[in-house]
């Protein structure tokens, strides 16, 4: 099922991201966790790219996984210093695999490397424009802090302006701490006339070293009470944990208090955060079963 139709329902959906094994390691535990995962009936599973792009060739197996165990797969796929070729058969091997959805990014650009190789990928919109023809629904990824290479904020919503005019169905943003910087970034969105579904990114920490290297990377705000919790609950991996959840729980519940019917959750290969997460949703989901 396609994604954009999955967002036209207008219902609260709950998603998750998964990243697949390096080609050197089994797939068996991330089969375990696209199964757990399964049964708390997410709207979609995407599933990464792996560290710079390293676990690529296990992205369409573990997509074609979770189409099989009943569940909508978004593969994510990176561009930088492709080829038409290659983008061709990636998306070859998608098609083949069952898998409907892409995401379209750029990916990281080579180490060593002072600005994006040269050749026709050089940017995300590049790829959405190659994949639009072929039939995918189509996401990307937006930043509601501002993308950490692009110095202001009018000029990075320009330029998701091109990807959602090349063909972007829907955007993702990247994690954020605090509701009001997605509300207003949301609102700056839709006055700037990208009017596709905007899924709201957010990541259940539980790790309080995990954070710090993720904000250094990514320039996330951490509001005062969110630095409370790590700096009291860090080092006390149960209470974090719990801490985590509940924290990402009142995010996700303010959203659709306010009509943000799309959430993905980051659960990095973590089940047991997703089943907690998804226990404290269950009646805002519109299913008291679970």
């Amino acid at each position: 099922m396609k994604i954009r139709d999955i967002l036209a329902e207008g219902r609260p959906s709950v998603s998750f991201e998964v990243f697949p094994p390096r080609k050197d390691l089994p797939f068996a535990p991330v089969k375990e966790v696209v199964e757990r995962l399964s049964r708390q009936r997410p709207s979609f599973m995407s599933v990464t790219y792996g560290a710079a792009g390293g676990a690529q060739a296990n992205t369409a197996a573990i997509a074609s996984f979770v189409e099989k165990c009943g569940v909508p797969a978004l593969a994510h796929l990176t561009c930088i210093s492709a080829t038409e070729e290659g983008i061709a058969a990636e998306a070859a091997a998608l098609a083949k695999a069952g898998v409907e959805n892409i995401l379209c990014l750029r990916g990281d650009v080579p180490s060593g490397a002072t600005e994006s190789p040269l050749g026709r990928f050089r940017h995300a919109v590049d790829l959405v424009r190659a994949l639009k023809p072929h039939g995918f629904c189509l996401g990307g990824a937006c930043y509601p802090e501002c993308h950490p290479e692009c110095e202001h904020m009018e000029d990075d919503i320009t330029h998701l302006r091109e990807k959602v005019d090349a063909g972007l169905d829907f955007v993702t943003t990247q994690m954020f701490f605090d509701n009001n910087i997605f509300y207003r970034y949301l609102s700056k969105l839709r006055d700037r006339g990208v009017t596709v579904p905007v899924i709201a990114g957010i990541m259940p920490v539980t790790n309080g070293r995990q954070i710090n290297r993720i904000c250094r990377l990514s320039g996330t705000y951490l509001p005062s009470r969110f630095k409370a919790i790590v700096d009291r609950y860090g080092d006390m991996p149960s209470a974090m944990l719990d801490a985590g959840v509940a924290y990402a729980t009142e995010q996700i519940i303010d959203l659709f208090a306010n009509g943000v019917n799309a959430v993905h959750v980051y659960t990095m290969n973590k089940p047991e955060v997703a089943e907690r997460i998804m226990f404290n949703l269950r009646g805002l989901v519109g299913d008291d079963d679970r």
